[in-house]
C-alpha cells in the first residue's frame, strides 16, 4: 500500500510561516495529483491546495489563495505546502492525500490515498 507521511507542522505565532512536507513510498502507483486538507473539530475535511503530478497546474482554495503554495519535487516524490501570512482560523490537523483519478471535483472522496495528519496551531 502507499504511504504518505506529513512533516513540518507546528505552533506559529499569525503572520508567521510554515513549510508542511509529504513524503510517498511503498508500491509504485499512478498518481494523477497530489493535494492537501485540513480539518477541525466539528468540520468536515477542507480541500486546501492540489497539484497535478504531470504538469504541475495548481488548485487553491478561495481561503487561502494567495498566502499558500503547493509544490512538489518529482524526484523526491514529495510533495510541499508553504504557508505564509497565517492566520488563527488556519489552524488544523493537515492532511496529504493523493488521487489516481481525475473527475473534475476537489472533494475528499476522490482522493485514495492519505497521511496521518500533522497539526498546524496558529496563536499568540
Amino acid at each position: 500500500q502507499v504511504q504518505l507521511a506529513e512533516s513540518g507542522g507546528g505552533l506559529v505565532q499569525p503572520g508567521g510561516s510554515l513549510r508542511l512536507s509529504c513524503a510517498a513510498s511503498g508500491r509504485p502507483f499512478s498518481v494523477y495529483a497530489m493535494g492537501w486538507f485540513r480539518q477541525t473539530p466539528g468540520k468536515e475535511r477542507e480541500f486546501v491546495a492540489s497539484i497535478s503530478w504531470s504538469t504541475g497546474s495548481t488548485l487553491y482554495a478561495n481561503s487561502v489563495k494567495g498566502r499558500f503554495t503547493i509544490s512538489r519535487d518529482k524526484a523526491k516524490n514529495t510533495v510541499y505546502l508553504q504557508m505564509d501570512s497565517l492566520k488563527p482560523e488556519d489552524t488544523a490537523v493537515y492532511y496529504c492525500a493523493g488521487r489516481r483519478t481525475y473527475s473534475g471535483v476537489t472533494a475528499s472522496a476522490a482522493y485514495d490515498y492519505w497521511g496521518q495528519g500533522t497539526q498546524v496551531t496558529v496563536s499568540s
